[in-house]
């Protein structure tokens, strides 16, 4: 890279814009009470069940169920089918490669590239690979907690996001 690309480069990471984010306080309400329902339920199935409900990329997918419900990520198909991809991805390379740093990096990417082609990009979903390598889970993981706990999510965005006629949820299903 010459001297006139390279400042090219760092000149693009200046920003003169301004978030277009829109603090509308009774969205923030539903997405609290979306978020804290959707995470309840799980955590209580988890605590009644021999069932683990739970996993971290869950709290992420409900800022985006609950607070981006109209987003394209946000979507039915993006938070089950990105959830489902990530962790089978995961999984198999765990199960076929171990746990290693280069399995890991592997995994995120593959996911990544995996969700994009297949239009189920769901952010949180990236971080479940990293989940199921850490933790060395089983092929039960993308059961439970995975897809049953998507889908419940998904059901509990449906339920709360209609409940207010200013919100439609979902924009799409497939």
């Amino acid at each position: 890279m010459n001297k006139v690309d390279e400042a090219g480069f760092w000149l693009k990471m200046r920003s003169k814009g301004r978030s277009p984010l829109k603090v509308v306080p009774r969205n923030a309400l539903i997405g609290a009470i979306g978020g804290f329902t959707a995470i309840a339920v799980l955590a209580l199935l988890s605590e009644l069940t021999a069932s683990a409900w739970m996993m971290a990329p869950f709290g992420a997918t409900c800022v985006l169920a609950f607070g981006l419900w109209d987003a394209p990520l946000s979507q039915p198909r993006n938070i089950i089918g990105g959830h489902v991809i990530s962790t089978l991805v995961g999984l198999l390379c765990l199960h076929f490669f171990g746990q290693s740093i280069w399995v890991m990096a592997a995994a995120v990417g593959l996911s990544i590239g995996l969700m994009m082609l297949s239009k189920t990009t769901h952010p949180p979903a990236g971080a479940d690979p990293l989940v199921v390598i850490l933790s060395g889970s089983s092929w039960t993981f993308l059961l439970t907690p995975v897809l049953i706990g998507s889908v419940l999510i998904v059901v509990m965005a449906l339920l709360i996001n209609n409940m207010d006629k200013k919100r439609k949820y979902p924009t799409f299903w497939f």
